[in-house]
């Protein structure tokens, strides 16, 4: 079983830069990659950027050349680090892990708030 804790949220002006951390644990032999998704209130949770196994990376056409997603295998963590904030990326934040088959691992957990002031 895969545990996840998502931090580094917070409050920051557009044009602000923040930086999410993943912080995985347990059983990591399923995992084929990881997620970052997000949700804004009243609206479904998308997916903000993907990073496989192999190195490939994926991101929602909203934050492309903007937000960055990348590992740290030694601390089995996964960032997000998100540059060049807009008010629109206002949302709880979450990650997850993914098998082979792109099925999610975990359900979803807290997520961490990232609220960007105009």
């Amino acid at each position: 079983q895969v545990q996840l804790v998502e931090s580094g949220g917070g409050l920051v002006q557009a044009g602000g830069s923040l930086r999410l951390s993943c912080a995985a644990s347990g059983d990591f032999s399923t995992i084929n990659a990881m997620a970052w998704y997000r949700q804004a209130p009243g609206k479904q949770r998308e997916m903000v950027a993907t990073i496989i196994s192999d190195g490939t990376r994926n991101y929602a056409d909203s934050v492309k050349g903007r937000f960055t997603i990348s590992g740290d295998n030694a601390k089995n963590t996964v960032y997000l680090q998100m540059n060049s904030l807009k008010p629109e990326d206002t949302a709880v934040y979450y990650c997850n892990a993914l098998t082979a088959t792109m099925t999610f691992l975990v359900g979803w957990g807290q997520g961490t708030q990232v609220t960007v002031t105009s």
